[in-house]
């Protein structure tokens, strides 16, 4: 068990190394990854069952005890990368299915992996799993609703077909985690130890099986969405800091919300777009999950050696 604990600790702390890695050689050998494409939905299930069993009554608590903060959070996920997704995919000259699906990525609430970009950057980590936590949760109903709103006039959305698939994929595999944990507390407290090496395997065959099945796609125009998925993630990682900054939150707050806004559930999009609309849809929300797990670690080290130097400058003053 020991040794399955370092592997897992090892695989999350270089989950961007082998996203890249698989992605690289999804697109140059497709079909030893086209064979995942019809599980990607179940991969994700698994994902949140995890999130599930991680959560806690102290996670929830914070909501409720800092309810102004939490919702300034929300407020910025589903405001900010749903309106940046719609410019860029209407300023930009893309095709109706990978503009649905800047829309579909933006538009999906945070990523787990956001908690741990926080924490990294000595962020408000308790503010920032509070945020991510209420935002999955009300995924079914936002998620749908913003996509029907903003991406309708490019192709035919069906909120209804999108909200159950939520539910299916999001919402019982959560709360069925946080039922076996309440059952089972001192198998799961063991079991979350390899936690990141199922969540690693489980993200990066979804981004690897996305990647086989668009290699042409993403040979045409796979420059194109990885610049504007670029832009988009950092944009939302600038507007979430100066969102929360105008909102006079403190730094720790502020690096919580930059971090949370920028960084999406892009399995969740990946999942939606395949099994709703076209593959090609899948591509923004593949190459999201590439990019932002090379933009997450740039932006904690950032912030971190911020705080660090403030500590510094501050010890040099009093002394």
């Amino acid at each position: 068990m020991g040794t399955l604990v370092k592997l897992s600790n090892f695989v999350g702390n270089t989950f961007a190394i082998w996203v890249l890695i698989f992605a690289a050689l999804a697109f140059f050998e497709p079909k030893a990854f086209t064979w995942i494409t019809p599980y990607i939905v179940p991969l994700l299930g698994v994902v949140m069952f995890g999130m599930g069993l991680t959560l806690s009554a102290n996670d929830f608590k914070e909501v409720f005890a800092r309810p102004k903060e939490v919702l300034i959070g929300v407020i910025a996920q589903f405001l900010i990368m749903p309106l940046l997704a719609f410019l860029l995919a209407t300023l930009l000259p893309v095709s109706p299915e990978v503009a649905l699906g800047i829309i579909l990525v933006g538009c999906c609430p945070g990523g787990t992996a956001s908690n741990v970009m926080t924490y990294l950057a000595k962020g408000d980590t308790a503010l920032s799993v509070a945020v991510t936590s209420v935002s999955t949760l009300l995924a079914p109903i936002l998620t749908p609703s913003l996509i029907l709103l903003l991406a309708g006039k490019w192709l035919s959305v069906s909120a209804g077909a999108l909200f159950w698939s939520i539910v299916k994929v999001v919402l019982i595999p959560i709360i069925l985690g946080l039922i076996v944990q309440m059952l089972f507390q001192k198998q799961v407290k063991a079991a979350i130890q390899i936690l990141p090496l199922v969540s690693v395997l489980a993200i990066v065959a979804i981004v690897a099986a996305v990647v086989g099945q668009n290699q042409q796609a993403i040979a045409k125009s796979g420059l194109i969405i990885f610049l504007i998925v670029v832009v988009h993630n950092v944009l939302g990682l600038l507007l979430g800091y100066w969102f929360a900054k105008l909102l006079k939150m403190s730094e720790p707050k502020q690096k919580a919300i930059s971090i949370e806004v920028g960084m999406q559930n892009s399995g969740l999009g990946a999942a939606l777009a395949t099994a709703h609309f076209s593959p090609l849809a899948a591509v923004p929300s593949a190459i999201f999950s590439v990019w932002h797990n090379i933009s997450g670690p740039i932006a904690a080290t950032y912030f971190r050696k911020k705080s660090e130097k403030k500590e510094n400058n501050q010890s040099t003053v009093t002394i």
